[in-house]
This record gives C-alpha cells, structure tokens and sequence, in this order.
C-alpha cells in the first residue's frame, strides 16, 4: 500500500525558527527596534541628499523643453542668459528668464553644503529664521543642508570602516584560531605591538605629509579598527577547531579554508554581528573627532565635527554648537540602541529556550 504525500508550501520548507526566534527577540527590544526604523528613515533621507538640500532645481521646463540641472551642467544662454558658464539657478535675473517660459521645481531646501547665502540680513553667522532653519554658519552657508550631507558621509564611512574592518579583522582571528601555535603566538604579538601604536599621532603626522580625503583617512583608520574582531573571532576557533564535526570534515579530507569558512566561522558570526553596531558608532565618531581637529575630510566638505568646531570657535552662535551636538548624540544613541537590540537577539539562551 502507498501513501501519496503532498509537498510542504515552499514557504514552510524554508522557515528558520532560529531566524525567527531572533526577529522576535529583536522587536521584543522596542527601543532598539524603533531605533532602527528611526535611523533607517534618516539614513534614507540623506542618502538621497541632492534631492532634499540643492541648489539647483529638480526640473527645468523651458519653452517646451525639459531639464535636469541635478544631474547635468547647462549654461546660462540655454535659457536666454549671456554667460557661457553654468546657470545659477537662484540668480533673479536667470530665474526671471526661465520663469517667463517655463517654470521649475525645487528641493524642499535651496542650498548646498556649499553654497553662500549672499544676501543674508546680518553678518554670518546668523541665527536661525523662516529661510535658514538652523542659522548659517560663519562662510554663510545653510546649517540644514551641511547637517543633512555631513551625517550622509559620516553614516557611509562608518559603514564602510565597519565592514572592511570586520572582513580583515574575522580573516585574522579566524587564522590565528584555527591553526594555533606558533601562528597564534605570532599573530598575538603583532597585535600588541601594532595596537599600542599612537593613532592619532600618526594621522597627525600624515596630514601634514599628505592632503587628507575620504578613501585616504578610511585606509589610515582602517590599519588600526581590524583589531577588535580578532580576539572575538580567535576565541570562537580556538574553542571549536577540536570539535567532532571538525575532525570528521578533516578526515574527509575537506580543505582548512572549506572548514574554517564554510563549518567554524558561522559560529563566529554571531558573536561579530552583534559586535558590529558598536564599531559602527565607533566608527562615526573618530571621523568627527578627525574632523573636529581638523586633519579629517578636506576643508570645505559638509562634516559634524566641522560644525562642532565653529561651534568652539564662534561662542556667540551658540545653534551651531548646540545643532552638532544633538545631531552627534541623537546618531550615536541609536546605532547604541541598534546593538543593544542585535545583541539580545543573538543572545543564546533567549535564543534556544
């Protein structure tokens, strides 16, 4: 006698009630898992920067015409002007011609990070109003608009700093576990040598060797933020590479990449993942201490620590300081809260109850 069975929905065929149990304990964590919708939602605003703080408009309709001033460069006599060069949209004379014609749509903030408000009714710094939400800053330019661009940039090379770093860092700790001996007892000493190397020192002799941009301080900063996932990824091999399971997929003559990579480190990924929000804030504040000293991102380029350094310098505009603050503690607090969400959803023994 047979017995037809019917397949499971594809659906049941891939539930992962660890996954799941994870998720649960994740949003069990309200204040982590509204931490993350929060910053999520300003990461995506930012990330879209151009769109929300410009100086040039979204679209150009110009006597039956249509451009992108966002995406490409048009001179001014494409509308009627006399100059050869790049049309200043917020120029009266360039709007009044394209509005004759036409008509243009503009982001909700019509500055930069690097545009000058020339017609500003004090001297800069100016202080909040109806046209500048947050004031100005002492080269007069929108607050706003340098706060949406510098936290776009400080995000992108934390997340950029904390995936390098954990991809070098779990590479390092997952040779020196695996094998041990004379590798580990090697590899250990490195480490103490290297990471007791003065950091900010070194950058401070670098800067003024080298003219300091984005990839260049990720690359410095990098040689030194690998470090922290050594000794979490170390203990995990070291700890596991005599199990059974190890020695079998050895004896069946698998190779030492195919079991550290493929049948140790997924046990180490736990313990990175929830380590990984932490170096995530981490990251973001050496690039606003850098920047605060000024031997960070190029002079010019929207920065937080930037901010808090005229914040220092011009006491008598106390909203830039104030602004640079709350940003800073408002990011940190919940890429902090993201972690400690992480860490209790990977927590074993609220895992597997």
């Amino acid at each position: 006698m047979t017995t037809n069975t019917l397949p499971l929905p594809t659906e049941r065929r891939r539930r992962n009630p660890i996954a799941e149990r994870r998720w649960a304990n994740f949003k069990a964590n309200r204040r982590g898992f509204w931490s993350l919708w929060m910053f999520l939602v300003l990461f995506t605003v930012t990330l879209f920067a151009e769109f929300v703080a410009n100086d040039k408009p979204f679209l150009v309709v110009y006597d039956g015409a249509f451009y992108t001033p966002i995406f490409k460069a048009y001179p001014e006599t494409q509308f009627g002007g006399t100059f050869a060069t790049e049309a200043d949209y917020r120029d009266p004379v360039v709007a009044k011609l394209i509005v004759d014609k036409g008509w243009m749509i503009w982001p909700a903030i019509r500055y930069s990070h690097v545009t000058v408000a020339w017609d500003l009714p004090v001297p800069a710094p100016s202080p909040p109003g109806a046209i500048h939400w947050l004031g100005t800053d002492d080269q007069a330019r929108d607050v706003v608009a340098r706060l949406i661009y510098g936290f776009r940039i400080s995000v992108l090379f934390g997340f950029a700093l904390t995936v390098v770093s954990a991809v070098v860092g779990v590479t390092a700790g997952a040779v020196q576990g695996y094998f041990g001996g004379w590798v580990d007892l090697l590899f250990q000493r490195f480490i103490e040598v290297w990471g007791a190397m003065p950091t900010l020192f070194l950058l401070i002799i670098l800067a003024s060797v080298v003219q300091p941009n984005f990839w260049w301080l990720l690359g410095i900063t990098l040689l030194f933020s690998w470090i922290g996932f050594v000794s979490v990824v170390r203990a995990e091999f070291l700890k596991v590479r005599n199990f059974d399971y190890v020695r079998a997929a050895r004896a069946l003559g698998a190779s030492n990449a195919t079991i550290m990579f493929r049948h140790i480190l997924p046990n180490a990924v736990v313990a990175t993942t929830t380590f990984m929000p932490f170096v995530l804030a981490g990251s973001v504040t050496t690039l606003t201490s850098l920047d605060f000293l000024g031997i960070g991102l190029p002079p010019g380029s929207a920065s937080l620590g930037e901010l808090l350094a005229q914040g220092k310098a011009n006491l008598q505009a106390p909203w830039l300081g104030l602004t640079g603050f709350f940003v800073i503690a408002v990011m940190l607090s919940l890429l902090t809260f993201i972690g400690e969400a992480v860490r209790d959803a990977f927590d074993p023994r609220k895992t597997f109850r």
